[in-house]
Protein backbone atom coordinates (compact mmCIF):
# COMPACT_ATOMS: atom_id res chain seq x y z
CA UNK A 1 0.00 0.00 0.00
CA UNK A 2 1.40 3.23 -0.84
CA UNK A 3 1.95 6.24 1.69
CA UNK A 4 -0.44 8.26 0.11
CA UNK A 5 -3.67 5.51 0.42
CA UNK A 6 -3.19 5.06 4.05
CA UNK A 7 -4.03 8.66 5.24
CA UNK A 8 -7.59 9.57 4.49
CA UNK A 9 -7.86 12.76 6.30
CA UNK A 10 -8.14 14.43 9.14
CA UNK A 11 -10.29 13.94 12.02
CA UNK A 12 -12.14 17.78 12.65
CA UNK A 13 -13.76 18.05 16.24
CA UNK A 14 -13.17 20.12 19.03
CA UNK A 15 -11.47 17.49 21.24
CA UNK A 16 -9.16 16.63 18.24
CA UNK A 17 -8.49 21.08 17.99
CA UNK A 18 -7.77 21.18 21.79
CA UNK A 19 -5.63 18.17 21.59
CA UNK A 20 -3.78 19.39 18.78
CA UNK A 21 -3.02 22.74 20.65
CA UNK A 22 -2.38 21.26 24.16
CA UNK A 23 -0.38 18.08 23.48
CA UNK A 24 0.76 18.76 20.02
CA UNK A 25 -1.44 15.56 18.88
CA UNK A 26 -3.48 15.22 15.40
CA UNK A 27 -5.97 13.17 14.61
CA UNK A 28 -6.24 11.37 11.00
CA UNK A 29 -8.90 8.87 9.35
CA UNK A 30 -6.94 6.39 8.14
CA UNK A 31 -7.22 2.86 6.13
CA UNK A 32 -8.74 0.45 8.03
CA UNK A 33 -5.98 -2.50 7.22
CA UNK A 34 -3.15 -0.26 8.02
CA UNK A 35 -0.86 -0.85 11.46
CA UNK A 36 1.16 1.40 13.31
CA UNK A 37 4.29 1.22 11.38
CA UNK A 38 2.69 1.84 8.37
CA UNK A 39 0.87 5.14 9.46
CA UNK A 40 4.25 5.95 11.05
CA UNK A 41 6.30 5.93 7.80
CA UNK A 42 3.27 7.44 5.80
CA UNK A 43 2.94 10.56 8.19
CA UNK A 44 6.54 11.21 7.88
CA UNK A 45 7.55 10.83 4.40
CA UNK A 46 3.78 12.83 3.49
CA UNK A 47 4.23 15.87 6.35
CA UNK A 48 7.58 16.12 6.50
CA UNK A 49 7.63 15.58 10.57
CA UNK A 50 8.88 13.54 13.11
CA UNK A 51 6.32 10.99 14.82
CA UNK A 52 6.55 10.40 18.54
CA UNK A 53 3.92 7.97 19.21
CA UNK A 54 1.00 6.21 16.69
CA UNK A 55 -2.36 5.11 18.96
CA UNK A 56 -5.08 3.76 16.77
CA UNK A 57 -8.86 3.28 17.50
CA UNK A 58 -11.23 0.65 15.27
CA UNK A 59 -14.99 3.37 15.36
CA UNK A 60 -18.12 1.10 14.85
CA UNK A 61 -20.13 3.21 12.12
CA UNK A 62 -23.51 4.68 13.40
CA UNK A 63 -27.19 3.00 12.26
CA UNK A 64 -28.86 5.43 10.64
CA UNK A 65 -32.54 5.78 9.68
CA UNK A 66 -34.67 7.58 7.40
CA UNK A 67 -37.90 6.75 7.15
CA UNK A 68 -38.62 3.26 7.16
CA UNK A 69 -34.92 2.27 5.77
CA UNK A 70 -32.80 1.50 8.27
CA UNK A 71 -28.66 1.48 7.36
CA UNK A 72 -25.46 1.66 8.90
CA UNK A 73 -22.13 3.39 8.25
CA UNK A 74 -19.12 2.28 7.43
CA UNK A 75 -16.47 1.24 9.80
CA UNK A 76 -13.26 3.17 10.12
CA UNK A 77 -9.96 3.50 11.84
CA UNK A 78 -8.94 6.48 13.88
CA UNK A 79 -5.37 7.06 14.03
CA UNK A 80 -4.33 9.69 17.37
CA UNK A 81 -0.68 10.68 16.32
CA UNK A 82 1.65 12.48 19.08
CA UNK A 83 4.37 14.85 17.46
CA UNK A 84 7.94 15.35 18.27
CA UNK A 85 8.45 18.52 20.28
CA UNK A 86 8.62 21.52 17.95
CA UNK A 87 7.01 19.52 14.95
CA UNK A 88 3.06 20.48 13.33
CA UNK A 89 1.11 19.19 10.59
CA UNK A 90 -1.22 22.37 9.41
CA UNK A 91 -4.26 21.09 7.37
CA UNK A 92 -5.86 24.66 7.73
CA UNK A 93 -3.64 26.67 7.11
CA UNK A 94 -5.01 30.20 5.54
CA UNK A 95 -8.41 28.97 6.10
Amino acid sequence: MRNYDIVRGPVVTEKTTLQKDTSNQVTLRVDKNSNRVEIKDAVEKNFNTKVKQVRTIQVKGKVKQRGKIIGKRKDWKKAIITLMPGQKIDFFEGV
